[in-house]
């Protein structure tokens, strides 16, 4: 697993083989950022289930302003702490459910939100049913959620704007209604 573009590309980042942790492949970390490209430089950042934090970590080499991380594993925690730490990166990484991180960012907004939770857990209307009611995404941001090809994600809140799928995986690109 290493950052794939940026001031740290090519750097190799820690991942334990936690059977709770499934990174992303480098090509589909890859086409993710390169299709956030146009927003990524200043932005502030919400990796939600963060495991490694390779997705952060990446946000942060390709010019993110701030990158906050959360995980409610304390071996997540402590891998991405470790992994950002061999960068000499500070950032803030919360230990905490969704639920209880998401609400700790009461009253902040964030241009990019990576959702990217276990599978099969059901955490990604939940998420984004709180991310609405906080109003965590800014007027012009995306939320990116990473998640089986063979699943859908309807929120009556966010706009579904575009799918692609890698392989067995799919990575879905939602804005506010309306917008």
């Amino acid at each position: 697993m290493r950052v794939t573009a940026g001031k740290y590309k090519g750097r190799i980042l820690q991942n334990t083989g936690l059977a709770n942790v499934r990174p992303t492949a480098d090509k589909v970390k890859q086409a993710l950022f390169n299709s956030l490209a146009f927003r990524i430089s200043g932005a502030k950042v919400l990796d939600l289930f963060c495991g490694s934090g390779a997705l952060g970590i990446e946000a942060i080499s390709r010019g993110a302003q701030e990158v906050v991380f959360a995980d409610k594993d304390a071996r997540s925690v402590a891998l991405t702490k470790r992994n950002l730490l061999t960068l000499g990166e500070k950032t803030r990484v919360i230990k905490a459910s969704f639920e209880i991180a998401l609400q700790s960012l009461k009253g902040e907004q964030f241009d990019i939100i990576i959702l990217d939770p276990p599978y099969k857990a059901e955490y990604y209307l939940p998420a984004l049913e709180l991310i609405s009611k906080l109003n965590l995404l800014a007027d012009d941001g995306v939320i990116v959620c990473e998640h089986d090809k063979l699943d859908e994600i309807d929120s009556p809140h966010f706009e579904l704007q575009n799918t692609k799928t890698y392989g067995i995986k799919a990575l879905s690109y939602y804005v506010k209604k309306g917008e």
